[in-house]
């Protein structure tokens, strides 16, 4: 498994280079100029040095080589520099945002909290919904809950989350009134701190919106994967034997039939977890979360070339690493599976 988990790790090597290569050249193909939203007023010549300043007078495979430097280099060299107070990055040019002149790491630093917060409760409920919801419709096939959870799941995925966001806020914050404690605020405030239990109380009634759309929309993909793989292993050779030796039903279902069928179940999942890391845009948008995603949303239309490839590399990144993660997961799952 270490040799197999090496090769894979320095195949992946020319390909984020390559992916990275393709998101650049889009970026500098897409229409729009940083500097448009800059007064009209401005001088000529002085647009032009601010331009220079900000590195667009150089060619871009002479761009795409510095920021390849500074994403694998500088900033972790910066980011060490942090965690045990060295210099090695001191002096070194980080990687700039177009808006805000600010280094783009720390601006996802600072914004990924809410992100992991939101977007991973959502997920985390949602997972925890769907599996148990997806082994029973299996187990029984054509039931009442099996209809129910067919029915629930097809509206979470057929509908979209800004619909589904739209929906809540109506029900929780129009129609309820203020003084009731059903009531749900709409906007997320990422100032609050956590410091007693009343802070505690207000930040899950924060929460609750924005991670009830994003579970529906995790749960309901996630529970068909889960019935359609448990469908397919309980008419299996090995559930009848496992029965006809005795071995009791809950054994079989939770044991046996349970642990293949993850398998598809987990590469579901572990394509869906990138998405934690790099926010959700529309959920993100709709109850103001200051989150990874509203920032790649304010980014493209600021034209902010640096962050928006900063944040969908590191996504790439992420894509490829739990794809590893699930390919060593198969063998934990399934014995037979060998990496020789």
């Amino acid at each position: 498994m270490l040799t197999f988990a090496i090769r894979r790790i320095l195949l992946a090597i020319p390909t984020l280079i390559f992916i990275s290569l393709v998101l650049f050249l889009l970026l500098e193909a897409a229409p729009g100029d940083p500097l448009a939203d800059m007064p009209l007023t401005i001088p000529p010549e002085v647009r032009e040095k601010i331009r220079l300043a900000m590195g667009l007078g150089e060619p871009w495979y002479v761009r795409y080589a510095l920021w390849l430097n500074n994403f694998f280099i500088t900033e972790p060299q910066h980011w060490l520099d942090s965690v045990f107070h060295t210099n090695w990055a001191e002096g070194k040019q980080r990687i700039l945002s177009y808006q805000t002149r600010s280094p783009v790491f720390d601006t996802i630093g600072e914004r990924l909290p809410q992100t992991l917060i939101v977007v991973g409760t959502g997920m985390l409920v949602g997972i925890l919904i769907a599996i148990p919801i997806g082994v029973i419709s299996a187990y029984r096939q054509y039931s009442w809950f099996d209809q129910l959870g067919t029915f629930i799941s097809m509206i979470g995925f057929s509908i979209p989350t800004f619909v589904t966001g739209v929906v809540l806020i109506v029900i929780f914050a129009v129609w309820i009134p203020n003084d009731s404690p059903f009531w749900l605020p709409t906007i997320y405030d990422t100032t609050l701190k956590v410091t007693d239990w009343h802070s505690f109380v207000a930040q899950v009634r924060q929460m609750v919106l924005p991670a009830t759309v994003l579970a529906l929309y995790y749960a309901a993909q996630i529970s068909r994967y889960m019935r359609s793989s448990m469908l397919d292993n309980l008419g299996q050779d090995y559930v009848r034997t496992a029965r006809a030796k005795g071995l009791t039903e809950k054994v079989v279902v939770l044991v046996h039939v349970l642990r293949n069928s993850m398998i598809p179940v987990v590469t579901v999942i572990t394509l869906l977890i990138p998405g934690v890391f790099t926010g959700a845009i529309i959920t993100e948008t709709i109850f103001k979360v200051n989150g990874i995603g509203q920032q790649l949303l304010l980014s493209l239309q600021g034209n902010d070339a640096p962050m928006v490839m900063t944040i969908t590399f590191i996504f790439a990144v992420l894509i490829v690493a739990f794809n590893l993660i699930a390919d060593l997961l198969y063998g934990l799952l399934d014995p037979r599976i060998r990496y020789d």
